[in-house]
């Protein structure tokens, strides 16, 4: 007896609501959920700290798929999206896929998250750490649902802790917490975001463990994403100010970060 062919992704038969998805193949690549991505905000055919957002796609590119993805590349299929939207300002996504020999690289835009600090956030502490957490993954489930939980509670927003109770990362953001001298970003299995970076590179910054414990024990705390920077008034019942002064200090150090030309020499855009 001859065993069938198991299907492979180009030759996947796919219906989306019973239509037939016009490429099959793609598609197919795209719901195995084995990928990675960055997100960005572009302001005038600019981003802040596009070259770790492309450092970022080489290094987890190299990782999951043992192959490199030139930053050429990826500033090409960005400029192209990104001038097909017709949007001066935008949040862009890259994602990256297996597919088989080569990867397959897409790129959403959408429109673009708003300018300023955002709304103030209330956390609540969850026993939860991402898997391979240092990538930007597609596994996003398990943040997903105790964001969700977190706040049909009444929360704003998850904070992922380890089994020890040591802080990590927001479900969706880092967070950094301010003892009146520095920055203090937790170093339990977490993702090191572009923003963050970016603010540790520009502030006092120290990288520490930090515990549930030691909460009471700082002044401030504020969230960082590609779409937002915003106050921490609580986790839990561990209650915290917003520090004028310091979120002033904070956004501004990150106003002051240039923006990057997706394409580089196109003339175009705010003088460098």
């Amino acid at each position: 007896m001859t065993t069938p062919p198991v299907p492979t992704p180009a030759s996947a038969h796919i219906e989306i609501d019973g239509v037939p998805a016009a490429d099959p193949g793609v598609l197919a690549a795209v719901m195995g959920g084995h990928g990675h991505f960055t997100a960005m905000q572009v302001r005038d055919g600019r981003v802040k700290g596009l070259g770790l957002h492309l450092d970022r796609l080489d290094r987890a590119t190299r990782e999951l798929f043992g192959e490199p993805l030139p930053g050429g590349r990826v500033r090409e299929l960005l400029a192209r999206a990104v001038g097909a939207s017709g949007r001066r300002d935008s949040s862009a996504r890259v994602y990256v896929y297996g597919d088989g020999p080569g990867v397959l690289v897409a790129v959403t835009v959408r429109e673009a998250a708003p300018e300023g600090p955002g709304a103030p956030q209330r956390l609540t502490a969850v026993g939860y750490l991402r898997p391979a957490a240092h990538l930007k993954h597609l596994g996003g489930f398990g943040q997903r649902y105790h964001g969700d939980a977190a706040r049909r509670a009444g929360f704003d927003e998850a904070l992922l802790t380890s089994p020890a109770g040591e802080v990590a990362e927001g479900a969706v953001a880092n967070i950094a917490f301010w003892d009146g001298t520095s920055l203090v970003w937790p170093t339990a299995p977490h993702l090191t975001g572009i923003t963050m970076a970016l603010l540790a590179d520009r502030l006092p910054s120290v990288h520490r463990a930090v515990a549930l414990a030691d909460l009471p024990g700082f002044r401030a705390a504020f969230t960082a994403n590609a779409r937002t920077i915003a106050p921490v008034t609580a986790v839990d019942g561990v209650a915290y100010p917003v520090d004028a002064e310091l979120m002033e200090r904070v956004l501004s150090a990150y106003a002051e970060v240039p923006g990057e030309k997706i394409v580089p020499g196109d003339g175009g855009g705010r003088g460098d």
